[in-house]
Formats: structure tokens, C-alpha cells, sequence
């Protein structure tokens, strides 16, 4: 289970001050059970700054995994940082959030170049794709080590059938994925009410989320947000 603490960045950013900090949310969710820790560092620094990157670089004792754009200036600061894992995103400066996946297929040249740069680095790359064949294919073609798979559409399915459809979706994904030797990773959009069956999914090695465990962890405290999330999970 991997936490996203963009969130939390998000909230200090509200006030353009110092708290809550990053950084120390960080290292709660890696007491309560977190298996890695996941930021977004934005060409627009509308959150995570690039101060929160280099402190959790020193201080994460599990996995850090960075998701940047194949924005040049952030990959550089990629390389110089060295994540344990790069998650290449695609990123528009008005959007809220991230709307979709990569389209790894319409721009196969650059995010190859941007993959063959972090892999020879030493760092793990993954591509946050829509679950669909031809991004997958395009994936491995880039020479990912991985793909997350983005969930958003089942998370926002409005009935019983529609959520069955793209869990359907998301089930045949993973089994192409892994049949083309990728690792495969799952997020967004995914809360405590909908989260088990997506955790059930045979071959799904990872679940990367944020704002459901941070909005729950106003209410409750962050520690036991975590454990709460990771149960489940498990």
C-alpha cells in the first residue's frame, strides 16, 4: 500500500505556511503499516515542493515513488533525487487532479527517452496508463518496469453493472500486463468503500492512495486512517 501525501501538502499550501508538514505525515503512515510513500512534484509546485522531495528522499525508510510529468525540469529533478520509483503521469496545469492516464501510445518517443533516463539511473519506472491494451503494449514498448493501472472510471461508476464492467476492465488489464512481464499497480479515486475488490484482483501488486485516507484522517488522525486503509487491503 503505498500513501500519497499530496494532500497533505495541499492543506498547507491552503494557508501558504509551514503545517502540517509533509514530511512528518510521511513518517506517521510508515509507522501505521505504509509500504511506500507517494508525491507529486508539479511543474507548478501547486502542493508538494521540491524541499518535500529531498527531505523525504533522506527520511522515507520504505519506498519513495515519484510521479512527475515527462516535463523536462522535473525529470531532471528526478535523476538528482533518486526515488526508489518514478510513476511517469500526465499532467495539465488547470485540472484539479489527474483527469486520465498517460497516453504512453501518442507519445511513445518521449516518455521511451524519459523511461531509458530514469531506469539508467537506477530508478524503478512505472507509467499511470488507462487500462486498456494498446497503452499497455505501448508501455512495455517504452521499457517500463511497471504500470498503474488508473482506477477512476470504476471509482466513479454510478451502478452495480457499471462498476462490474470496469472492474472487468481492470482484471483483463492486469492479466495483459503481466503476461508482457510488467509489474502492475493500481490507483485513483479508490476509498475505503470501494477499494476490496480492486485489492482482490489476482496479480495486482500495488495500491497507490491519497485523498481518501487524508480526508478520512482529519476526522479519525492519520495513524489510525492508515491502518484502517491497510486492513482492508490485506
Amino acid at each position: 500500500m503505498g500513501v500519497n501525501i499530496d494532500h497533505v501538502a495541499t492543506i498547507r499550501e491552503a494557508r501558504k505556511t509551514v503545517e502540517p508538514d509533509p514530511v512528518w505525515a510521511a513518517a506517521i503512515a510508515e509507522l501505521a503499516g505504509a509500504d511506500q510513500i507517494t508525491c507529486h512534484l508539479r511543474e507548478d509546485r501547486r502542493h508538494v515542493s521540491d524541499r518535500d522531495v529531498e527531505v523525504l528522499r533522506r527520511t522515507v525508510r520504505s519506498k519513495l515513488n515519484l510521479e512527475l510529468a515527462v516535463a523536462e525540469e522535473i525529470v531532471s529533478s528526478a535523476l538528482r533525487i533518486k526515488p526508489d520509483m518514478a510513476t511517469v503521469v500526465p499532467e495539465k496545469r488547470e485540472e484539479v487532479t489527474t483527469e486520465g492516464g498517460l497516453d504512453a501510445a501518442g507519445s511513445v518517443a518521449r516518455v521511451t527517452e524519459v523511461t531509458k533516463a530514469l531506469r539508467g539511473a537506477g530508478i524503478v519506472v512505472s507509467l499511470f496508463i488507462d487500462p486498456e491494451r494498446g497503452q499497455i503494449e505501448a508501455s512495455r514498448a517504452a521499457g517500463a518496469d511497471a504500470v498503474e493501472l488508473h482506477t477512476g472510471r470504476y471509482a466513479e461508476a454510478s451502478t452495480p453493472d457499471e462498476t462490474k464492467v470496469e472492474l472487468a476492465k481492470l482484471c483483463s488489464a492486469t492479466d495483459f500486463a503481466r503476461e508482457l512481464g510488467l509489474d502492475v499497480h493500481a490507483g485513483h479515486g479508490l476509498t475505503y468503500l470501494n477499494v476490496r475488490p480492486v485489492a482482490e484482483i489476482a496479480g495486482l501488486g500495488e495500491l497507490n492512495i491519497g485523498h481518501s485516507i487524508i480526508a478520512r484522517a482529519v476526522l479519525v488522525g492519520l495513524d489510525r486512517a492508515v491502518r484502517e486503509m491497510k486492513a482492508l487491503i490485506a
